[in-house]
């Protein structure tokens, strides 16, 4: 079983910036996923898509609550999945989840269901 390993969780004030990064063992994300995804839960919600990132093209998703202010990318050797975060509000709290499938789709799934690879999780407050 793949591991995936968020890092870069913290508390901040709103307004600030954070990167989140996600590598799964050493190995190359690419080489095993057809896509990565970021997804958010906050106490009491259910997990939601943040955005996410096929591989073939790259192809790159945001949701609304996040687009304009985030960008989800990969280094060259695609071992490593980023997702920086800028003007961050209170209503981001969440912890914050990386993602994989591997099932090859037409667009990049945004349901928890599609993916067979997910990290722990790493805590992301904001305060106002």
């Amino acid at each position: 079983q793949e591991q995936l390993v968020e890092s870069g969780g913290g508390s901040v004030q709103a307004g600030d910036s954070l990167r989140l990064s996600c590598a799964a063992s050493g190995r190359t994300l690419s080489g095993y996923t057809a896509g990565m995804g970021w997804f958010r839960q906050a106490p009491g919600k259910e997990r939601e898509f943040v955005a996410g990132l096929r591989w073939l093209g790259p192809t790159l998703y945001y949701a609304d609550a996040v687009k304009g202010r985030s960008t989800i990318s990969t280094n060259d050797p695609h071992s490593t999945l980023y997702l920086e975060m800028n003007a961050l509000k209170p209503e981001d709290t969440a912890v914050y989840y990386c993602a994989a499938y591997s099932a090859w789709s037409e667009e990049l799934p945004t349901f928890v269901g599609a993916y067979n690879y997910w990290g722990q999780g790493t805590q992301v407050t904001v305060s106002s």
